[in-house]
């Protein structure tokens, strides 16, 4: 029989949250992490006991004990698990659905947990159909030019091959971006918008690489 889809009626409302600048979770994309603070190493002892589900989202301003967050994030289920000899787990979180905080909860747990509401992206849960349009030339471009400045040695055969979904949420994911910037990439609204916002970053990072070597982008 086949397996009901899940939906965002399937999500819990109330989940941890992890709050960690630069990290990027997309839908389906695959984050690894080694947890090693005690409060976080409760976090994912407690997810694996529940639902292994883990939301991850970036601080936007405040103290370093509990800085303000962004409003949107991505929970993630825990896909792989270890633990090591001096006491760490080393985890994957796989992307399943982005949400909006409703509202932070006053709880006893050392890890902060939300109230999560899954409306706004109502699609997150849904396997991309085929491959959508994208600009690959001009993205690969772009690409070629950021990546030859960092001496970044990519398999473009891959590239060319991965589906637009893949090579997308990946490049969004490890690309080295600002806070801000890899929140416009999480907030954007479909795909296509994406892609775009990401092919103006990278073309922007690697004009700004080629103005400090006095070079010009090609």
């Amino acid at each position: 029989m086949e397996a009901k889809r899940p939906s965002r009626f399937d999500l819990p409302p109330v989940i941890p949250v992890f709050p960690l600048p630069g990290a990027l979770l997309l839908p389906r994309g695959r984050l690894p992490l080694n947890i090693f603070e005690p409060r976080y190493l409760a976090m994912v002892d407690h997810a694996m006991r529940t639902s292994r589900l883990i939301g991850m989202i970036q601080p936007c301003s405040g103290s370093a004990a509990k800085p303000s967050l962004f409003p949107v994030g991505c929970v993630g289920r825990v896909t792989s698990w270890s633990e090591t000899g001096d006491g760490r787990f080393l985890i994957t979180l796989t992307g399943v659905a982005r949400f909006q905080i409703e509202t932070e909860l006053e709880t006893a747990t050392p890890y902060r947990q939300v109230q999560a509401c899954y409306k706004a992206f109502p699609h997150d849960l849904e396997d991309c159909e085929g491959d959508v349009e994208i600009d690959r030339t001009r993205l690969a471009a772009g690409l070629r030019c950021y990546l030859r400045q960092h001496k970044i040695d990519a398999d473009w055969s891959s590239i060319e091959r991965a589906p637009a979904e893949v090579l997308i949420n990946s490049l969004a994911m490890i690309c080295p971006f600002d806070v801000a910037e890899k929140q416009g990439l999480l907030e954007a609204p479909t795909l296509c918008d994406r892609a775009r916002m990401l092919t103006t970053l990278i073309e922007m990072a690697a004009a700004k690489g080629s103005a400090e070597s006095g070079g010009t982008v090609q």
